[in-house]
C-alpha cells in the first residue's frame, strides 16, 4: 500500500474520531466557552453568607456573579456545595435565608458568567455565517420551581431568553438560541455576552414578553414567565456542569483544575496567602528617612490592569521581633497587566534588617489581584 493512500487512510480515520469524539464529548477540546462550569474553582471563599440587595459581586466559585438590583428583602448564602450529578464533585449552592414575596419592581437576582468578545468570535454573530447558541447545565432544587436563561449581547444591547425547569432530582437542562445576523461581538477584552440565569424578578423585568428570538433588549420581556428564589425560606437552587457551544449541545467538556485554575486566574488571583502568622511575600529595605521597605510582585498576566489590595499587618525581619505595619500600599503602572509594586513602613524604625517578609499576626493574608468583568 503507498504512503500516500496510508496518509488519506488516516486522514479518514482522524475525521471520524473527530465527530464521534465531539459527539461524545471525548474530544472536541475547547468546545466549551464557560470558565469553571464544573464549579471546582473557588479562590475567593466556598462559603458566602447574608447576600441579597448587596449582592452585586463575585463572593465564592471563580468567574460566577451574584447580581442584585433593587431593595429587595430577601437573603441567601452561597456556597461551592460537595455534590452533584454523576460526573461532578461540585456544584453552586444558593440557599434563601430570608424569603421576600412583597416584590417591588425593580428587584433582580441574577446569576452569571461574562464573557469576552475575544473569546466568541467563533459564533461569527452579526454576519450571514451566524452559529446558533447551544446552553447546558445541571440542576435540582427543594422543589418544582422555573427560571429565565438568557444571552445578553452587551456590545449590542441585544438578547434572547429561554425558562427552563428545575425538579428536587439533578436535570440536564439543554437550550438551543438561535443565530443572530445583527450586531457582531468585539474581537477584545471587554464583556461582550452574559449568560445570565434569571432567579428574582420585579415587574420591571418581567411584564412583557420572553423574546425567543434575538431582539433589542428590552428590561421588561428579560425574565418573563420566571418565578421567584426568594419565595420561601425553604429554597435552594444547585447548578454545575454549565457549557456554553456553538449549533448544538454536546456533552459536558470536562477539562483539568489546573487548566480551570489557570483561566481563572486571568481574572483573579489570591498571590502568596499566609496564614497563622506565618511571612511570605518579600520585600526589600529602601532607606529614606525611615525604614521603608517594598517589593515587586510578578503574577499571571490579567485580563487588564487589575485592582490589588493587601490585608498583610506584620512585617517579618530575619533575626528580629515581628514589627507591626504603620502602612501598607499596592502600585501598578497604568497599563500594567503582570506586575504591582508593594509598599509598606514597619512600626519599628530603629530595627534595621535588609530584607524582610509580610505576614499577617492572625487569619491569612494575602495579596489579591482582580481584573474580572
Amino acid at each position: 500500500m503507498s504512503r500516500a493512500r496510508d496518509m488519506a487512510d488516516l486522514g479518514a480515520v482522524t475525521a471520524r474520531l473527530d465527530t464521534v469524539g465531539a459527539a461524545s464529548g471525548s474530544f472536541g477540546v475547547g468546545r466549551n466557552v464557560v470558565i469553571n462550569g464544573a464549579m471546582n474553582v473557588a479562590q475567593r471563599a466556598t462559603s458566602a453568607t447574608g447576600l441579597g440587595g448587596n449582592a452585586d459581586s463575585y463572593h465564592t466559585i471563580d468567574r460566577f456573579k451574584l447580581g442584585a438590583e433593587g431593595t429587595t428583602a430577601g437573603r441567601l448564602t452561597m456556597t461551592q456545595d460537595s455534590s452533584g450529578p454523576s460526573g461532578f464533585a461540585n456544584s453552586l449552592k444558593l440557599a434563601c435565608t430570608t424569603a421576600d414575596t412583597s416584590i417591588g419592581s425593580g428587584e433582580l437576582l441574577v446569576l452569571s458568567q461574562i464573557i469576552e468578545g475575544q473569546d466568541l468570535q467563533r459564533f461569527a454573530k452579526g454576519t450571514s455565517d451566524a452559529k446558533p447558541f447551544a446552553v447546558s447545565f445541571y440542576v435540582k432544587g427543594n422543589a418544582s420551581a422555573t427560571y429565565v436563561c438568557e444571552l445578553f449581547d452587551g456590545d449590542n444591547s441585544r438578547h434572547v431568553c429561554k425558562t427552563f425547569s428545575v425538579t428536587t432530582d439533578w436535570t440536564r437542562v439543554e437550550l438551543s438560541f438561535p443565530a443572530d445576523t445583527t450586531g457582531a461581538f468585539g474581537d477584545d477584552n471587554g464583556a461582550s455576552l452574559y449568560l445570565q440565569i434569571f432567579l428574582h424578578a420585579g415587574s420591571s423585568f418581567n411584564s412583557g414578553t420572553l423574546p425567543a428570538t434575538w431582539a433589542s433588549k428590552t428590561n421588561a420581556n428579560r425574565a418573563a414567565g420566571g418565578g421567584s428564589f426568594f419565595d420561601s425560606t425553604a429554597r435552594t437552587f444547585f447548578i454545575t456542569g454549565i457549557q456554553l457551544e456553538e449549533t448544538s449541545v454536546t456533552d459536558f467538556e470536562h477539562r483539568s483544575f489546573g487548566d480551570e485554575l489557570l483561566r481563572c486566574k486571568r481574572y483573579f488571583e489570591v498571590y502568596a496567602p499566609a496564614t497563622n502568622d506565618d511571612g511570605s511575600l518579600l520585600v526589600v529595605r529602601t532607606r529614606t528617612n525611615v525604614n521603608n521597605y517594598n517589593g515587586i510582585v510578578y503574577f499571571l498576566e490579567k485580563r487588564a490592569q487589575p485592582t490589588c489590595t493587601v490585608d498583610y499587618d506584620r512585617l517579618h525581619k530575619p533575626g528580629v521581633a515581628k514589627d507591626t505595619l504603620s502602612n501598607i500600599s499596592v502600585t501598578i503602572g497604568s497599563g500594567q497587566t503582570q506586575s504591582c509594586t508593594v509598599n509598606c513602613t514597619p512600626d519599628n524604625d530603629s530595627t534595621i534588617s535588609t530584607s524582610a517578609f509580610l505576614g499577617k499576626n492572625s487569619g491569612t493574608g494575602s495579596l489579591k489581584i482582580d481584573a474580572e468583568l
